[in-house]
């Protein structure tokens, strides 16, 4: 679900008002200056997927601060990820300053001071997720804040075209695929920043954070394999199955139950899909790797504590309601 804050609508004198209750409502708190006698009509339209929000910006020269007082009267701790798309602005943060212009992003994290000076009319992009969820140290990502990093080439440009394709395809996700899809963006950010810092030595927990971004990605594509086992993964990346298992357990689950849970929410969701899809409990099920219907049915029911059946008959209601 997408929200929209304008102030189009708005004349001059309230736009100021407006405009800043829309910037912290859409990010942290936030102390808002406008630079500009005649104030721009902004916009802001956000998508959440659990406590991830993206945000579209078009806004009018300004300066914002997250400032101490901000930061301890709220205690908030997000890391913000920032794609310029049109304009400039100027970022302040750990002694340093940068220029961030079009096809470059940045970093800022909001449990410390920082500075945001949008020079004119610009447009970015705005990725804001809780600090605990990207596995950095903190000295590497402070080491990292106020910095540009251009998206014209090497692993920079990785990371900003996978964001910028994810916020271009948010509306179109629901919270479950959101979710996934961020987990996979923090997975990479979080290798790109251990890149630059240096980091990769053969068992170092962050070359453990990339790797497990590769086989959880060979995993989804391959989920409506009946044949995709532990040995086979680790066969795929050229790790032993035992890496492969302290991989999962690092998480506190297992490869298998890994495995199981994201069949599981894909037959969830089919399920109740099927009657556009025109396929049976069965036939969803062998789609997304269950070999035998009634262990899947067995399955189904511990998770979400009813029968695949039931779970269907859902989706069939819902449609006759809705043609009702």
């Amino acid at each position: 679900m997408s929200v929209v804050l304008s102030t189009a609508e708005l004349s001059a004198a309230d736009r100021i008002e407006r405009w800043h209750e829309a910037v912290s409502q859409a990010f942290v708190p936030l102390d808002v200056k406008i630079l500009e006698q005649d104030p721009s009509p902004g916009r802001i339209v956000t998508h959440q997927w659990g406590a991830t929000q993206v945000s579209d910006v078009q806004a009018g020269p300004q300066e914002v601060t997250r400032s101490k007082r901000l930061i301890a009267r709220d205690g908030k701790e997000f890391l913000i990820l920032t794609l310029q798309r049109t304009g400039s602005a100027v970022k302040e943060q750990d002694g340093r300053e940068c220029l961030i212009e079009p096809e470059y992003f940045s970093i800022s994290d909001s449990s410390r001071v920082f500075r945001k000076k949008v020079q004119g009319e610009a447009c970015f992009i705005s990725f804001q997720f809780p600090r605990k969820e990207l596995r950095v140290r903190d000295e590497d990502l402070q080491a990292l804040t106020a910095t540009a990093f251009s998206n014209r080439g090497g692993s920079a440009a990785l990371v900003a075209t996978y964001f910028t394709r994810l916020a271009r395809e948010a509306a179109g996700f629901d919270d479950f695929v959101g979710r996934q899809f961020v987990a996979t963006g923090l997975d990479l950010l979080a290798l790109f920043i251990n890149e630059r810092r240096g980091r990769f030595t053969p068992q170092a927990p962050e070359t453990a954070a990339a790797m497990m971004v590769r086989v959880k990605d060979h995993i989804l594509q391959n989920l409506s394999d009946p044949d995709l086992s532990p040995t086979t993964i680790a066969a795929a990346h050229f790790i032993s199955v035992r890496y492969l298992h302290k991989l999962f357990q690092s998480e506190g689950t297992t490869v298998g139950e890994w495995i199981r849970m994201q069949r599981l929410e894909r037959c969830r969701r089919d399920l109740l899909r099927s009657p556009a899809l025109g396929l049976g409990v069965a036939t969803i099920a062998r789609r997304w790797g269950f070999v035998s219907p009634s262990h899947f049915s067995r399955v189904f029911r511990a998770a979400y504590g009813i029968a695949p059946r039931d779970w269907q008959h859902q989706g069939l209601s819902g449609e006759q309601r809705t043609a009702e």
